[in-house]
């Protein structure tokens, strides 16, 4: 795992076997990892955002990193656990699978919820008339009855959703490989029901940012950012991992961030 020099920062193991870090001081944002990530691995680019006058809660999710086990993650139980880090009220980001606890928590609690930003959610049930989507959600949801190793597994995953394998790193792609059996019995993706009418009659902003590396994703941002009431945006240059292009997300985070602020 990566050491984030960031300061102040805390951990702590939450009640219910969460592993989270705090960065910085100030107005609180969560953080919501995707697949095949842990919290301070997936969101290092944003520690720079603790120096701006906010409080970053960067975790582990259920069965991933330090936090307590689970036979496969869950966006239900994701948004339970994201409503319980809100506190009185935060911020809300969340990547891929990730993005599905996020969309969840916020339609149940907008009175608690400043913003939302979703980097390419895994959104599998809308927009399945865009051809160029439903290609893909078909793809990677195909893989989950295949016979590959769990290794092989990994490469093919990251592949088909616009992760490049050689640019991770050998030791990210190890520890991926380790988390596979957790995404594979989790709930699948296809299954969520976004709350498109609650999260449009909500009052707080929302960010939909996808990586302008495949037609699919862009399609189904695009129309989610349409569907709720919120901004879509581009930000280039690293595929599915969109928080790995740093300034250029966290400056899409901030604005937003700050206008709220505002009023």
């Amino acid at each position: 795992m990566t050491s984030i020099d960031v300061s102040p920062r805390s951990t702590t193991i939450t009640p219910s076997g969460l592993y989270v870090e705090t960065w910085g001081e100030g107005t609180p944002v969560v953080f919501v990892h995707g697949s095949l990530a842990v919290g301070d691995d997936e969101w290092q680019t944003q520690a720079p955002l603790a120096q701006e006058g906010f409080s970053l809660t960067v975790y582990d999710r259920r069965g991933y990193g330090r936090s307590a086990s689970a036979v496969g993650e869950d966006f239900l139980v994701d948004a339970d656990d994201i409503i319980d880090l809100m506190g009185d009220g935060a911020h809300l980001v969340g990547h891929s699978y990730g993005g599905l606890g996020v969309l969840l928590a916020a339609a149940r609690c907008p009175e608690k919820t400043l913003s939302i930003t979703v980097l390419e959610p895994a959104a599998g049930s809308i927009a399945l008339h865009e051809p160029a989507w439903n290609a893909l959600a078909g793809q990677v949801a195909d893989m989950w009855t295949s016979d590959a190793s769990d290794a092989k597994w990994v490469v093919d995953f990251l592949t088909a959703v616009g992760s490049d394998p050689d640019e991770l790193g050998p030791e990210l792609l190890a520890s991926a490989e380790s988390l596979v059996p957790v995404v594979r019995q989790g709930r699948p993706f296809l299954n969520v029901e976004v709350p498109l009418a609650e999260l449009a009659a909500a009052r707080f902003p929302k960010l939909v940012v996808s990586g302008g590396h495949h037609r699919g994703f862009d399609a189904m941002c695009s129309y989610l950012a349409e569907a709720i009431g919120g901004t879509y945006a581009v930000a280039e240059g690293a595929g599915h991992e969109v928080q790995f292009t740093g300034p250029v997300v966290n400056e899409l985070m901030l604005s937003m961030w700050r206008s709220a602020a505002n009023g």
